[in-house]
């Protein structure tokens, strides 16, 4: 290994926690794709896997690679049909005169009739489309006997993944890791003795070329509905040994280390209407040519370079108990037993990070409901981006953990949908500005989707919204404000100054509206009032940043202002809905009129006591029971209250061993032995939730004050965080010790001020002139 790599990995390890702390390991080899495989990315690809001794397995997927959209159906038209507004006016007369249940009834008989294109809750999507698999690589190995010394594991601190073993006296071990600045995921495979391997690729889509050229395996496929066309080369690169090619399966004899260079491509390209990308082969030509001289130390080196420079940002230390030594899979039993694990909460926060890191990355796909990882050609929800809170979530960790390049495939994203969700929101409701629903894919599919019950959902373009306003308020980047995160945010207020409704009293309700997923169809739910409400302020404060007074500004405070606010029911809860009508028995697993609690603004403890505790009366009477997700979006609920202790339940409640895979929405969420979270099934939503909520209870910022220990549960009385970041562009240090903070470090810009609460006081803060401030 060259000099410079070296001195890497002898930093790394210094770094505050030992390597053992931050890695997940295993005894056995992994059985399930969705509760043991362990997950490695590049950004680009998302892959598992097994660590099988006598053939190891590696299924991945590439972000772009979708079924349906406009080329799986002609009159796609993104889920749209002319003329749907049309019966918007009698639904809002009988919402008007209170009949819900009527204007329910023509909801589901005239829209549905109005969209050809919808998708079927769980079953077949049509031409909506599902992310796909690309693929499975399985690499036999020609030895044979009683294994010794097995152990997989997963190296947070390095991401690199390792599987090693001893057969008959010889040594077994092989490296993983996903190489982003090269875009190529390497795979290296070395022994004591030489070893012969067969190497076969398998996928469920039709073939087009499969070959052995100059070393490097092709394979070249299509999508079947939809023709897309796709591309995965693996360069193998050997010191000693004899390669040969027959029939599909690659052969390579007599070898000590082979190193596999991975890397895929498709024809889509994320461009509104056309989505298409005609050279996406010879990008695939340019990754495998740029590595072709590098070594596998030089993959290394580059990797470690790269990636050490977005982990090591953030370090994370608990005192108290830390069982590194037991298997992974173990620890989570007992963590559930009641066994405190202090180190398998920071492990838990920092698997995050890696996940982040490996599946967003900038340039490549925003994740989607299962992040890179995907195998199945037809998955749970479609493996989609839903926009009634998990895709949001997904990103939640994004810039409060320092990961702000990262948040970019998102923000992307969501400006791909501008277009379409105009569409939307002109043929469906005759309104202005851009709108997406509950069910949105790499297509621009932006319709309500009756086809399942909670399709519709007008609030979710207001909601991706507000993670442009975050990028910027936590970056300070006003260039980005102005050429991208104003323009879109202000197309999505414009919505919602065209779709609100006056009610009897004068005020703007959202008009139909359903709660997530809570509904059905009503006149005026909490969440779309609450999330109308923070667009428009966010578009009225970003106007203020950006020295723009004018008719819409006006407009949007004025109608900011006339919004129906958070309403108080008669048992003290929090209302859903316009109407009091909330069930105190119900323990639905969505809580989605809390927003305004979080993610959302508008309700604190400190400005609006009286709301804030309506909020603790709605979540008490909901429960803590849940899927994966709902467990994660209470344990930020609970932090902003200020009360830690509940928060830590929710993660333990979160960090509940799971090893069922069945399909459940209700009270069976948790966490798998691969710590990946069980919704069931596997969703990243709840891993990001859970490392959002860690951090709310460490640090908060929304309120304008840098908040220190808002909601420190007394299990973590002492530890040490380092490296988050606050709104304003901050980026802060903390150290506690009996519940208090006893020291810590903000830095930014050299001269910017603030003001920090430390140990219950507030007090302004001004950085001196090499940007910090210590106290």
């Amino acid at each position: 290994m060259k000099l410079k790599a070296l001195a890497l990995l002898i930093s790394l390890s210094a770094f505050s926690q030992q390597k053992k702390e931050l890695t997940l390991w295993y005894t056995e080899p992994a059985t399930d794709w969705m509760t043991e495989a362990l997950p490695i990315g590049n950004g680009y690809i998302g892959a598992m896997f097994f660590g099988g001794i006598n053939e190891e397995h590696i299924q991945f997927s590439e972000g772009t690679l979708w079924s349906g959209g406009p080329d799986s159906n002609p009159n796609y038209n993104f889920g749209i049909k002319e003329g749907a507004y049309k019966y918007l006016p009698e639904v809002r007369a009988l919402l008007k005169e209170g009949k819900t249940r009527e204007a329910d009834q023509l909801v589901k008989a005239k829209f549905t009739g109005a969209i050809e294109t919808g998708p079927r809750y769980n079953s077949e999507f049509g031409d909506y489309g599902a992310q796909q698999t690309m693929g499975d690589f399985y690499i036999k190995l020609n030895h044979s006997g009683e294994p010794s010394n097995y152990k997989r594991s997963l190296d947070l601190k390095t991401g690199l993944a390792e599987v090693s073993y001893t057969v008959n006296n010889e040594n077994y071990k092989r490296t993983y890791f996903g190489n982003y600045p090269s875009k190529v995921m390497v795979y290296h495979f070395e022994s004591s003795v030489a070893t012969n391997y067969e190497i076969r690729f398998k996928t469920p889509h039709a073939t087009i070329k499969e070959a052995l050229e100059d070393s490097v395996y092709i394979f070249q496929g299509k999508v079947a509905d939809n023709g897309m066309a796709f591309e995965t080369r693996i360069s193998l690169k050997k010191t000693d040994g004899n390669l040969s090619y027959k029939n599909g399966v690659v052969y390579v004899e007599g070898a000590k280390n082979i190193t596999l260079e991975h890397t895929a491509a498709t024809s889509f390209e994320l461009s509104y209407p056309k989505y298409k990308n005609p050279r996406f082969k010879k990008k695939n030509i340019e990754a495998l040519d740029a590595v072709a001289k590098l070594s596998y130390d030089d993959l290394i080196e580059e990797h470690l370079l790269d990636y050490s420079n977005l982990f090591n940002r953030v370090s994370f230390s608990l005192e108290g108990e830390s069982f590194s030594d037991v298997p992974t899979n173990q620890r989570l039993k007992n963590y559930v037993k009641g066994n405190q694990d202090a180190g398998l909460e920071s492990l838990y926060f920092q698997y995050g990070r890696y996940l982040m890191i490996s599946g967003s990355r900038p340039n490549t796909m925003s994740m989607h409901l299962q992040g890179k990882w995907n195998d199945a050609t037809n998955p749970a929800w479609a493996a989609d981006y839903h926009s009634n809170i998990n895709l949001q979530m997904i990103y939640w960790p994004a810039e409060l953990t320092n990961l702000s390049e990262c948040h970019e495939p998102f923000l992307e994203y969501i400006e791909s949908l501008v277009e379409p969700g105009k569409l939307a929101a002109k043929e469906f409701f005759n309104a202005d500005g851009w709108m997406v629903n509950t069910m949105c894919n790499a297509f621009g599919y932006t319709s309500p989707g009756w086809g399942i019950p909670w399709g519709f959902f007008p609030g979710g373009a207001g909601w991706f919204s507000q993670h442009l306003w975050d990028h910027y308020d936590f970056t300070n980047n006003k260039q980005f404000l102005e050429d991208t995160a104003y323009p879109i945010m202000k197309e999505s207020a414009r919505f919602w100054i065209s779709y609100l409704t006056e009610d009897e009293n004068g005020k703007l309700v959202s008009v139909p509206s359903y709660s997530p997923e809570h509904g059905g169809i009503s006149s005026g739910a909490s969440m779309d009032h609450q999330i109308a409400w923070d667009v428009l302020n966010n578009c009225v404060k970003a106007a203020k940043v950006l020295g723009i007074e004018d008719d819409f500004t006006r407009t949007a405070l004025r109608v900011r202002d006339n919004i129906l606010p958070p309403q108080i029911g008669s048992w003290g809860q929090l209302q859903e809905w316009k109407e009091d009508v909330d069930d105190p028995n119900n323990k639905h697993r969505h809580v989605s009129h809390l927003y305004a609690l979080h993610p959302g603004n508008q309700i604190s403890t400190i400005e609006t006591p009286e709301l804030a505790e309506a909020a603790r009366v709605s979540l008490n009477a909901r429960g803590d029971g849940g899927s994966g997700w709902s467990r994660a979006w209470k344990i930020n609920f609970w932090a902003r209250l200020n009360d830690g202790n509940r928060a830590h339940k929710m993660l333990n409640q979160l960090l509940t061993a799971v090893e069922t895979k069945t399909i459940s929405m209700d009270n069976s969420g948790g966490t798998y032995a691969n710590l990946l979270c069980a919704h069931p099934p596997i969703q990243l939503d709840g891993n990001m939730g859970g490392v959002s909520g860690i951090v709310e209870m460490l640090l908060q910022s929304q309120s304008g004050i840098i908040e220190l220990l808002p909601a420190l549960p007394d299990v973590w009385e002492s530890g040490e965080i380092k490296g988050l970041k606050a709104r304003g562009g901050f980026e802060v240090d903390i150290k506690w010790n009996n519940g208090k903070v006893v020291a810590g470090l903000i830095k930014g810009k050299p001269f910017q001020k603030g003001r920090v609460k430390v140990n219950n006081k507030v007090k302004p803060f001004k950085l001196n002139s090499k940007g910090t401030y210590s106290f």
